[in-house]
């Protein structure tokens, strides 16, 4: 029950939520997970290029995951396992969390600015009552030291 649940987007906060479920893992003999989700409403178009943007996304996803994986497995010795949903992000990370009895922790990166943590976390912070595991909420300016030191 000691896998990190990590949800890989476009965001710079991204980042260190990567750096955290790693390092976390790798001092506590766990696993990570990454969770990445694409938006239905990307393939509100004709039937042939809804599925070709499908299909794109899924190859971003794809190289994106490679070069967190690549640093993971080379700094860390965590093969990281990819997870591809589509549909609303924050029901799929609760569908995620809930199916799957192995995940241990969600982390999050939180945004650092006025427009507050973001999306993810302000939908899942009104959901943290009924999670089945802890939060975890990683400051996005955070620097590599000090994660390396709390982790």
């Amino acid at each position: 029950m000691r896998k990190f649940l990590v949800v890989l987007d476009d965001s710079k906060e991204c980042l260190n939520a990567m750096r955290f479920a790693a390092m976390r893992a790798q001092h506590t003999g766990g696993e990570v997970e990454i969770l990445s989700v694409i938006p239905p409403d990307e393939f509100n178009h004709w039937i042939g290029v809804g599925t070709l943007m499908r299909e794109e996304a899924k190859e971003r996803i794809h190289a994106h995951f490679e070069v967190f994986a690549k640093w993971m497995r080379d700094k860390h010795d965590i093969d990281p396992r990819l997870v591809i949903r589509e549909g609303n992000v924050v029901d799929e990370i609760l569908n995620r969390v809930q199916a799957s009895g192995e995940i241990g922790v969600l982390v999050l990166g939180a945004a650092s600015g006025r427009g507050g943590p973001g999306p993810i976390i302000s939908q899942l912070m009104r959901e943290s009552g009924t999670l089945p595991v802890p939060m975890t909420i990683v400051p996005g300016e955070m620097s590599k030291e000090r994660l390396e030191a709390i982790t």
